[in-house]
This record gives structure tokens, sequence and C-alpha cells, in this order.
């Protein structure tokens, strides 16, 4: 799939049928991350892939309809970079993105996981200083949803508002 089609295709799956995803597919979804642009190239990331089922019912805590995600990507960051949140966005843009042109469902869950960062971390052996980001949940889609995006035309300007 082009990458302009994988963006226009992207949506956020919560539906999974459950199937096991190759390690070769989730070795390009995170490579895809691990490549994106990143303020002064720090690079402030780590991956951490879940595909033990056990452990994705733990993360499932922040919902339920993760249970049936193939994989859960969690994106962890180091903050001594200015810009850790806005370089582990673009990361997990990418792996959207990456995630859509495989052929798989994918969902970037952030807000709700704050509660349970510091549980997550020790669940997860992350060390000291780092922060949790998000999980990414993916897996094969059981239903793509059809969501409206605003039109081009209602959101793009040009030389002024």
């Amino acid at each position: 799939m082009e990458a302009l089609e994988a963006i226009q295709k992207r949506r956020s799956v919560r539906k999974f049928t459950g199937e096991i995803i190759p390690r070769e597919h989730l070795e390009k979804i995170v490579n895809a991350g691990r490549l994106a642009a990143t303020g002064s190239n720090r690079q402030p990331w780590d991956f951490i892939v879940v595909t033990n089922k056990a452990m994705i019912e733990k993360l499932s805590v922040v919902g339920e309809w993760m249970r049936t995600a193939g994989a859960i990507i969690v994106v962890l960051l180091d903050p001594y970079s200015t810009w850790w949140q806005e370089d582990g966005s673009a990361a997990i843009q990418n792996m959207l993105v990456a995630s859509t042109a495989l052929g798989y469902g994918s969902c970037w869950v952030e807000g709700d996981i704050l509660p349970h960062e510091e549980e997550f971390k020790a669940l997860l052996f992350v060390p000291k200083g780092k922060r949790l980001l998000a999980l990414v949940p993916v897996g094969v889609p059981a239903e793509w949803p059809e969501v409206e995006k605003r039109p081009l035309e209602s959101v793009l300007h040009w030389q002024v508002y």
C-alpha cells in the first residue's frame, strides 16, 4: 500500500479478531516508529512489543476492547529531551500508518493509561526515569470503522486564515 493511501485509510480500530501477528510485521511497524522525525535527532524512545495474552489482559484494564489485539506496542520515552512528547507522537503516527499499510488495525491509547503509568512500568520492568507515553494495540481488524473526516476545504487556508 502506498504511503498516502495508508494515511487516507487509517482509522482507530477497536475491534480485532485475536489472530496472531507475525513477528516480522511487528518489527516493521516498530521500525517505522523508530524512523520518525525527532527533535535534534535525540531518538528518545524505546518500544516494548507485548504479544503474551496474559500480559495483554493486564494492560487491557484501560480498555476491554484491547483484549483481542494481536499485540500491544508500549511506547516509552526518555524525558531528557525537550521534545520527548512530540517525538513520541511522531513515532506513534508512523506506527499507525505502517499498521494500516500492512493490513492491520491499530489505535493510539494515551489519556486512559496515565493513572496506570507506574503500575504498567512495574509490570513491564521499565527503568526509572522513562515515561510511558502510549499503548498501541495492533491486530487483524474485525471491522474497519467508517469515520467521516472534515473536508480539506474546511481546514485548509492559504496565506492567511
